[in-house]
């Protein structure tokens, strides 16, 4: 893409998975790509791979370093890094707070550091990695679905905030993704997300289709707008739905 050629491009939780798929496109696209991740080694050998450059730490945490590293410009910021949280409304406080830092409050301190330098020059990029679950739910996960649904609401909030002053914001919200967050998903996962299950490069494909198309929702599962269309406009029909499939997961033994 003509338009990420040269451009300075950050993607965090780039260790594998999806993040890993958006760093090696960025790249492979003509763009100057930092990548982050708790994982050290494992940026340090994707930057190696790229012809990028690592740096490690929390997300929440790196922003202004990875600035430094393009030479004081971030052009795309692909707010990646989450954390996959199980468990239902009784989980402990811990595991809501720590889903609530990672999945939505690390892309609220990008931004605040982001969002002046583009309003200034009237251009950036903000790519939030949601999930479907951000747009519907996912049953055995009420931190992850809770949080997910933030932030796509934050990333609306700055689509519609700064849409006009040149700020782009981008919405990826796939179902299933053969990752280590999937596998790591349980029963409910190999249930609801297994079966359709794609790769981490065809999200990375639905991103640049996406952007050539100026489009916010980035569906890599395109059926995926056939259920949110139906969660609106009948939710309780959609609920019920939802509820005889978390009752097919109770009856495996969950």
């Amino acid at each position: 893409m003509s338009t990420v050629q040269g451009a300075g491009v950050v993607v965090t939780g780039a260790g594998g998975g999806i993040g890993a798929a958006l760093a090696r496109r960025f790249a492979a696209e003509g763009a100057r790509v930092v990548v982050n991740d708790l994982d050290e080694d494992r940026i340090k050998t994707l930057a190696e791979e790229i012809g990028g450059t690592a740096v490690a730490g929390d997300a929440s945490q790196i922003v202004e370093a990875a600035r430094d590293a393009l030479d004081g410009t971030v052009d795309v910021y692909c707010a990646n890094a989450g954390l996959a949280s199980p468990g239902d409304a009784l989980a402990d406080e811990e595991v809501w707070a720590a889903a609530w830092d990672v999945n939505v409050m690390a892309h609220v301190r990008a931004a605040k550091v982001l969002v002046p330098d583009w309003l200034e020059r009237g251009s950036g990029r903000f790519v939030s990695t949601a999930s479907a679950a951000g747009l519907l739910t996912m049953i055995g996960a009420a931190p992850y679905s809770v949080t997910k649904h933030g932030a796509v609401a934050f990333a609306e909030w700055l689509s519609l905030t700064y849409g006009h002053r040149g700020i782009k914001v981008h919405a990826i919200c796939p179902q299933g993704v053969r990752t280590d967050m999937l596998t790591g998903a349980g029963s409910a996962g190999k249930l609801v997300l297994a079966p359709g299950a794609i790769e981490p490069e065809d999200v990375a494909e639905a991103l640049f289709d996406a952007m050539d198309k100026d489009r916010f929702l980035v569906l890599p599962h395109p059926e995926v707008a056939d259920y949110y269309g139906a969660r609106a406009e009948d939710t309780d029909r959609w609920l019920r739905g939802m509820n005889r499939l978390q009752r097919k997961w109770e009856e495996t033994g969950a």
